[in-house]
């Protein structure tokens, strides 16, 4: 799953260091001197410790792959998993075995500086490993020797180390804590070289660091065939779907282990045409609570991951707190702050009902005990072709305060300009520290659009508040003709914290 905001929020930095190298280049003083650009191609093939020249170079980009190849991989996680920018967990390199390595040989011989490391469970084991480094793929020297990553986290982790020549780096899984098992979810490799940017091949560079790029959707790799938990990590979500199989008088949860285990409902949950998820809401059935007005197909953050030992309220390892919170509350809880990002196309909404729920559902969410710090909401009046955005951040026990991205919310308006039109692929991404929470519209070729929420007045940081992240379709319509229903086809869903749970 995209989380990471190392890979993440590189995109237009990597564009506008471009443009800053362009303009060195074309004689400007950015204050750093770029040689003569390294043809690779002729370079000589030397090992390491002949007379290869040093590179000298100051900035520090995510640096071009060209190939990655393993030593052992299974047809499932290939080594090119590491690289196809998925923080799915089932998006991974595996080794099996002690000493099993995975090598990446960069496009332009260049200064390594830092490497990033997202591991396969990374947030329950610490990953033993080494890293080496070649110029000829024959001989290699240790960079690092047998280090450990911090076993909190499934977010990257930066690796750094004095600065090196080399087009060639691998890593060298020594298992885990546990056993030899190890997985490598995403690499990202960090430093500069001396290639010289021109306006020749300024477009080539930004293409080549395109990868990066948040709103690039030919990277997803999803498999219609497959059921949902097979092209999404589902451990750390349950699902609520509108049917009361348990009689219970309240909707039916799909709890973690079964949800990740291959569920599939082909009236509410399920893998589209596409490979995406589909979250599809009629506009009545059973609710959550008595407290709830409206249905929903909506997953709800779980960070126990299965281990029903944790409840799922309260201040514990199932849920998180902000940053804001005391230390005893950071301590108790399974994650500080947090970062939810999505990609999805709204299908469907309803067209009738009373005015003020006509064609709205809520895409994403942050909840807390009673309250909700983030609402997300999608609507499109019947007359629009296109959509509207707009968040609503509830103060704790108080009133919302409504904010408008994309368009007007209001029950009668124009077509939205630069609205999101049905099947429309966008992103959107929301971000809480401490009190501050920033929630981002991403969409191909357009700027971001961004919300900043004060909420140091909120009441939020108390030591008894906890949140969770949800995502789906909550079908904010529950007056619409029968038969009308809400639809909406996730292809990323990322959830993240700065501490998780052991």
């Amino acid at each position: 799953m995209v989380k990471s905001d190392v890979i993440g929020k590189a995109a237009n930095s990597l564009v506008f260091l471009m443009i800053s190298l362009l303009f060195t280049a074309c004689g400007g003083s950015s204050g750093s001197n770029p040689s003569s650009p390294i043809n690779q191609s002729s370079a000589p093939a030397d090992p390491i410790g002949n007379e290869l020249p040093d590179i000298s170079c100051d900035t520090k980009l995510f640096l071009p792959i060209n190939r990655v190849a393993a030593d052992y991989q299974q047809d499932n996680y290939a080594a090119e998993k590491s690289i196809d920018t998925s923080f799915s967990q089932e998006s991974r390199w595996q080794s099996n075995a002690l000493d099993q390595s995975i090598q990446f040989e960069l496009s332009y011989r260049s200064l390594i500086k830092s490497l990033d490391i997202a591991w396969y469970l990374g947030n329950q084991r610490e990953a033993l490993f080494s890293v080496a480094f070649s110029d000829d793929e024959i001989d290699w020297r240790d960079v690092l020797t047998s280090v450990k990553s911090s076993g909190l986290s499934n977010d990257i982790q930066s690796f750094e180390f004095d600065p090196i020549s080399a087009q060639y780096l691998k890593i060298i899984s020594h298992g885990n804590e546990f056993g030899a098992e190890n997985g490598v979810v995403e690499v990202a490799i960090q430093g500069c070289n001396n290639e010289s940017v021109t306006s020749e091949n300024l477009d080539e560079l930004i293409t080549r660091t395109s990868d990066f790029d948040l709103t690039d959707y030919t990277r997803l790799d999803l498999d219609p065939r497959l059921p949902p938990s097979q092209n999404f990590d589902l451990q750390d979500w349950y699902l609520s779907i509108p049917t009361d199989e348990d009689g219970s008088g309240t909707s039916d949860s799909i709890k973690e282990n079964e949800l990740n285990s291959g569920y599939e409902d082909r009236a509410f949950f399920y893998t589209g045409d596409d490979g995406g998820l589909v979250f599809k809401s009629p506009t009545t059935g059973f609710k959550t609570s008595t407290n709830t007005s409206y249905v929903r197909v909506e997953l709800r953050e779980m960070l126990r991951r299965g281990n029903t030992q944790h409840s799922t309220q309260g201040v514990n390892k199932n849920n998180w707190v902000f940053g804001s919170a005391s230390e005893t509350a950071r301590d108790a809880a399974g994650g500080v702050d947090g970062r939810l990002f999505a990609t999805l196309a709204v299908n469907q909404v309803t067209s009738t009902g009373l005015n003020y729920q006509i064609g709205r559902i809520i895409i994403g969410q942050i909840h807390a005990n009673d309250d909700e710090p983030v609402r997300l909401y999608y609507r499109k009046l019947p007359d629009n072709s296109h959509g509207a955005i707009y968040l609503a951040h509830e103060v704790k026990g108080g009133d919302d305060r409504n904010y408008e991205m994309i368009g007007s919310r209001a029950n009668e308006t124009d077509n939205p300009i630069d609205g999101i039109a049905l099947d429309e692929k966008f992103s959107y991404e929301i971000e809480a520290t401490g009190n501050i929470l920033v929630v981002s519209i991403h969409r191909p070729g357009k700027e971001s659009v961004v919300q900043t929420v004060d909420m140091r007045e909120s009441g939020y940081d108390s030591d008894d508040q906890y949140q969770y992240f949800k995502a789906g379709v909550y079908h904010v319509n529950n007056s619409a003709d029968e038969g009308e229903f809400a639809q909406a086809t996730f292809y990323e869903l990322n959830n993240s914290h700065d501490k998780y749970a052991n």
